[in-house]
């Protein structure tokens, strides 16, 4: 039998999914599924596979099956499972959400600023995903509250980054979009304001993403491929301001932190992204009048400048394509606006 392990991320996400795929073996005498992968999944109690398979969590042979179905040499097993959240429960919160679209199946929602996604170490509360919770125990009071984080989030973007995500709202639409991110079929745009006047009007960059080696909270494109995950980022100019450049941004993979990693990489850092270096003046004059400006563009705009403005999948349960598109948000919009007056002013004089 041969086993290939894969973690699914997500644009400034941790880990949701791991994928397990499997290969059969000459010589194996049929046997249940949910008995075959109980034997080789340490602590999967059998009640859980089953669980799993029910919920579209397993294919065989790209096709869903059931927990009777009795494996045979030579098939294709792909199981996508929750990696363990670094949190024990969710507790529902009345919070208010932006939900831009729903249905029984899905929970479309547009994440304002300073909001983390989902709890955690010293975020146990207030988070997106204690709102969902109570959101859909409204809806339906006996749900199991066990399932909530499994019938949640399938992908997450940073606590100060605006715009869409997408939560699944059965166990079925959790296992579809997984394998959609997983297999990076859906469509993602970002828009980002950025240090520096980027020679190029659109471009692709191609760096493998890490750990920081000195510092663990952060990440570093490795160009040469031998360290890290492969990432992919396409980006366009939008707009020129000389000092900064408006840009959109799309991924053709999902890595944590891959827009701010892979712009830095190319020298030109999200505008006021702190953890990046980016609320410095990285790009200008020294004069007193034009670091005011700049700081009132942070006073503005208080974090880092990047917003999810669009997302594309496919519907779990009708298979028709869906796409979603989210306005800019205000601090984001003004700080531009500044911008392109500043700009137009200098030009006048």
């Amino acid at each position: 039998m041969q086993e290939d392990l894969e973690i699914i991320q997500d644009e400034a996400q941790e880990e949701m999914y791991e994928r397990r795929s499997f290969t059969i073996d000459r010589g194996q005498e049929p046997m249940r599924i949910d008995k075959w992968l109980q034997i080789r999944i340490e602590n999967a109690s059998r009640n859980k596979i089953q669980k799993g398979i029910d919920e579209g969590f397993l294919t065989v042979n790209g096709k869903q099956v059931k927990s009777n179905y009795k494996v045979k040499a030579g098939d294709e097993v792909l199981l996508m499972s929750l990696v363990n959240p670094d949190y024990t429960e969710i507790k529902a919160e009345p919070l208010a959400l932006n939900i831009v679209f729903e249905d029984d199946d899905i929970l479309v929602l547009n994440k304002p600023a300073n909001m983390v996604v989902h709890p955690g170490v010293g975020n146990y509360s207030g988070t997106l995903l204690n709102g969902i919770a109570y959101h859909l125990l409204q809806q339906n009071p006996q749900i199991d509250e066990e399932k909530l984080p499994r019938y949640g989030l399938v992908h997450r973007i940073d606590k100060n980054t605006t715009g869409l995500l997408v939560a699944a709202k059965t166990g079925l639409a959790a296992a579809s979009l997984a394998k959609q991110f997983f297999n990076h079929t859906v469509s993602r745009r970002y828009i980002a304001v950025v240090w520096g006047d980027i020679t190029e009007d659109e471009g692709t960059i191609n760096a493998h993403l890490a750990r920081h080696q000195r510092n663990r909270k952060v990440f570093d494109a490795y160009p040469d491929g031998e360290t890290g995950k492969h990432a992919i980022t396409h980006y366009r100019v939008i707009e020129r301001f000389n000092y900064v450049t408006l840009v959109e941004c799309v991924l053709e993979t999902g890595r944590t932190h891959q827009i701010r990693v892979h712009m830095k990489h190319i020298g030109h850092t999200l505008f006021n992204d702190w953890e990046y270096g980016g609320d410095k003046i990285l790009k200008g004059t020294i004069y007193t009048k034009y670091k005011q400006f700049v700081d009132n563009c942070f006073t503005v705009c208080p974090r880092c400048a990047l917003h999810a403005k669009t997302l594309g999948f496919k519907h779990p349960r009708t298979g028709e394509e869906v796409f979603f598109e989210s306005p800019l948000p205000t601090d984001i919009g003004q700080v531009v606006e500044k911008w392109r007056n500043y700009v137009h002013h200098k030009v006048v004089e």
